[in-house]
């Protein structure tokens, strides 16, 4: 047997931390994970587990396990806390509604631009019908056309 103590039967569970240092990382990430920090901003960042388990960087950064299941429920959720995947979620939701109305207003706009050529096409055509009718005779306006002229054949002349 050699004197050399082995290291892998001295090895702590979590790297070079303490079990009561590894369950304070794990509160924290708990924490940080559910959207309730208490001593942090609430952004699922490294600088944030540390500050909110209340430890050293170095501390954290000896926690290889704890580092490495931080990694990956992090990526599972994207990097979002709850708070800011409800807002991502919401505003996902108002960009497809800014794009369905600015869809529905170019659609609107190209029938506005429609019946504005449709409308200016009438208006030519009548221009046109008018002049050929008062080139052919007496133009009646239609506000006096309600109230037809009384026939010459049909007044009575007084007789003196």
């Amino acid at each position: 047997m050699s004197n050399v103590p082995n290291m892998l039967d001295n090895e702590k569970p979590d790297g070079a931390v303490s079990p009561s240092a590894a369950k304070r990382l794990r509160d924290a990430m708990g924490r940080l994970l559910a959207g309730h920090p208490q001593r942090t901003d609430g952004r699922l960042i490294k600088d944030n587990l540390w500050k909110e388990a209340g430890l050293s960087r170095a501390t954290m950064n000896r926690a290889i396990r704890v580092l490495a299941e931080w990694d990956s429920r992090v990526a599972e959720c994207d990097g979002f806390t709850p708070r800011e995947a409800r807002k991502n979620d919401e505003l996902c939701a108002l960009r497809k509604k800014l794009t369905d109305k600015t869809r529905e207003c170019t659609e609107l706009h190209h029938r506005l631009d429609a019946a504005a050529a449709a409308i200016a096409a009438l208006h030519h055509d009548n221009v046109l019908l008018r002049q050929e009718l008062n080139a052919r005779g007496q133009l009646i306006a239609l506000q006096d056309h309600g109230n037809p002229p009384s026939h010459p054949r049909t007044r009575r002349e007084s007789v003196p």
